[in-house]
């Protein structure tokens, strides 16, 4: 099959991409590209992230290089409003309080990047030790300290009230319902002032993205029933917004 930036080959369990991207184009919104365009051949969420990481990987050469670029276009993107997911980044910045900020489920952790560079002490968090060890890496050379841990969201080794802010955007998507509440929990557990959930408001859960649920805005105000007399504010700007106040 061939689209206007890909063509694919499947023959059996290998999947063959072609593509044509630039070094000047690698960025987060290949993601936008790859969802549209080869949805059709892709194998849920596993094939989409070996298909990404493969076009990070073949623009640039070598493996840092390659990512460092990737970081710094989809930063600019974002920080500049181009990219897709910024009004969710900007918005998520506004929300923020304090000066101490827990990211939970940071995946590359563009947010904690962002507010690092803002002058917030950040720690982002990630089930994928790979993925944080990358942003370990590529936080000092972009000159935006970022400390990370590998851990669930659910169960992430540090102690109450450790930051003013957590934050979980577009993570809960990913999760069943269980799970879901047991990070919301946690959240609240390690938030002194405030937690800021944002999730996709979607018509059904994208699979090639990895989402098993929907969310709209009476699920997100079932959501904040589940923190327990915690003032909890419910909202739409670019998808749902759940904000819990602790203080």
């Amino acid at each position: 099959m061939c689209t206007p930036r890909f063509c694919a080959h499947r023959r059996g369990d290998a999947l063959t991409v072609e593509h044509d991207f630039t070094p000047d184009e690698l960025s987060d919104e290949i993601a936008v590209l790859v969802a549209a365009e080869l949805g059709g051949v892709l194998r849920g969420q596993p094939d989409f992230e070996r298909v990404f990481t493969g076009i990070v990987r073949s623009t640039v050469d070598g493996g840092l290089p390659a990512w460092l670029r990737f970081y710094r276009n989809s930063l600019a993107a974002l920080e500049s409003g181009r990219a897709a997911f910024a009004a969710v980044h900007e918005r998520a910045a506004e929300l923020t309080t304090g000066t101490r900020l827990l990211d939970l489920g940071s995946c590359f952790g563009f947010f904690p990047l962002r507010m690092s560079h803002a002058g917030y002490h950040v720690t982002a968090t990630d089930l994928s030790a790979p993925t944080m060890d990358l942003l370990s890496q590529v936080s000092g050379r972009l000159g935006r300290p970022v400390a990370t841990v590998a851990c669930d969201a659910a169960r992430v080794p540090l102690p109450d009230g450790v930051a003013d802010t957590v934050t979980a955007l577009h993570l809960l998507e990913h999760l069943p319902t269980d799970a879901g509440a047991a990070v919301l929990a946690e959240a609240v557990r390690l938030a002194r002032r405030r937690v800021i959930i944002a999730v996709p408001f979607e018509d059904e859960p994208q699979a090639c993205y990895g989402h098993v649920r929907r969310f709209d805005v009476g699920e997100l105000t079932r959501l904040g029933e589940l923190a327990g007399g915690i003032r909890a504010t419910v909202s739409e700007y670019h998808g749902g917004w759940l904000v819990l106040d602790l203080a």
